[in-house]
């Protein structure tokens, strides 16, 4: 019954809207077949899946970006770096609490004079040469002064005349003093006796010293050594022609006395406080090497050179042997006080700036330019006096354009060990 009344329901329904309007064949085969079964229902993806997803790309592209900004960032550092100066550094050597300086200076005669002729005439002969030592007063040459000669024989024999004219004078003025007493004679009289005795007394002294002087010049003939020494040279020769009269004399001889030597040593106004009279001092000379001369600084200026800013001394060198010679090339060491401090760097580390003399010190990774006074130069390094000290990092061979606050880094030195 109920499968009956399904189908003439279905018929019913089939038949009610092909009444209403005509359908395809198909259509209405297709109509009648029973409806087909809905599709089942797709599967549900979790939803910690696309999140996992979307973080993983998140994460890939993070550390994609991170590895490319730290990639960037090391080679931004290691360009910093690179462009970063790198320096060797030298510390300052301090010198010994006893210091001293070596100075040079030339040996000069403790008393060095030329000989000059006081008369004219001829160079009757000479004695001694070039290098000969001699005494003093010892004979060096004679010069014949025949026109001297002839006039001390004029003048001796004036002398005798102006004696005779004073002596009879003399009996004059005694006769009338006598015969005046008497009344013999005039007061007048007797004065002008005493007056011509005076006369003829002053003509004699007169004549007496002229008599003198051209002894004195004919003394002059015979050229003697004033005092012990060498004779470093000798400018005349026998039958030579001496003008002692000329405007340019000419100097015979040269002599000088070496057993005791002067040097002048300019000291620099840093080492002034070295200076002080009968210090000791030491001299070397490439002549002798090793071999130590002894000398004493028995003066000095007491006032600077304006010039060069340096005290002159004098240092006499006892020679009694005669090793030394004047015009030697000597070193003179002179023992510097105690409170005398200084710093010794290689001469490479100078900078010459219109500010001065600088180095470059490293400091906290930078440098910073110091101005220091140099002392002793030794060549190859130079003496600190102020500005540094040992525990400093000086630069070694820094370019011009170094300027302060530049940072640099310093050179291992085990890098290449």
């Amino acid at each position: 019954m109920s499968t009956e009344s399904n189908s003439h329901e279905i018929a019913a329904s089939v038949e009610a809207p092909a009444a209403q309007s005509p359908i395809p064949a198909a259509e209405a085969v297709a109509a009648a077949q029973p409806a087909a079964a809905p599709p089942p229902p797709a599967p549900r993806i979790p939803w910690w899946i696309p999140v996992s997803a979307v973080a993983v790309v998140a994460l890939v592209i993070f550390f994609g970006i991170r590895s490319r900004v730290n990639a960037e960032a090391s080679v931004t550092r290691a360009t910093h770096e690179a462009a970063v100066p790198i320096v060797n550094v030298v510390h300052p050597v301090a010198d010994a609490p006893s210091q001293e300086i070596a100075l040079p200076g030339n040996t000069t005669a403790f008393i060095d004079a030329p000989i000059y002729a006081r008369t004219n005439g001829y160079l009757k002969r000479w004695y001694f040469d070039i290098g000969s030592p001699v005494k003093k007063g010892q004979l060096l040459a004679e010069i014949e002064t025949p026109e001297v000669d002839q006039q001390l024989h004029q003048a001796r024999a004036d002398l005798e005349t102006a004696q005779a004219n004073y002596n009879i004078a003399k009996i004059t003025a005694s006769r009338w003093e006598f015969l005046v007493s008497t009344g013999s004679v005039s007061q007048q009289e007797t004065d002008q006796a005493k007056s011509d005795l005076t006369a003829k007394k002053a003509a004699a002294d007169s004549s007496a010293s002229n008599v003198r002087r051209l002894e004195e010049l004919q003394s002059f003939e015979k050229i003697c050594a004033p005092f012990d020494g060498v004779i470093t040279a000798r400018n005349t020769d026998v039958g030579q022609l001496i003008d002692a009269g000329s405007n340019a004399p000419k100097e015979l001889f040269h002599l000088a006395s070496i057993n005791t030597l002067r040097v002048y040593v300019a000291i620099p106004e840093v080492y002034s406080r070295a200076a002080s009279n009968g210090a000791t001092a030491t001299l070397t000379l490439d002549e002798f090497p090793g071999e130590i001369f002894k000398g004493t600084l028995v003066r000095n200026a007491n006032a600077f050179d304006a010039a060069n800013r340096t005290l002159l001394t004098e240092v006499d060198v006892d020679n009694p042997k005669g090793r030394l010679r004047p015009g030697a090339y000597v070193f003179v060491h002179f023992k510097l006080p105690e409170s005398i401090t200084s710093v010794t760097i290689p001469s490479n580390a100078l900078l010459f700036r219109k500010e001065g003399l600088q180095v470059g010190v490293v400091r906290d990774g930078k440098v910073e330019l110091v101005s220091v006074k140099i002392g002793r130069d030794y060549g190859s390094s130079v003496e600190i006096l102020s500005g540094l000290i040992d525990a400093d990092s000086v630069v070694l061979s820094p370019p011009d354009s170094l300027i302060s606050g530049t940072p640099v880094k310093i050179a291992d030195k085990h890098a290449g060990d």
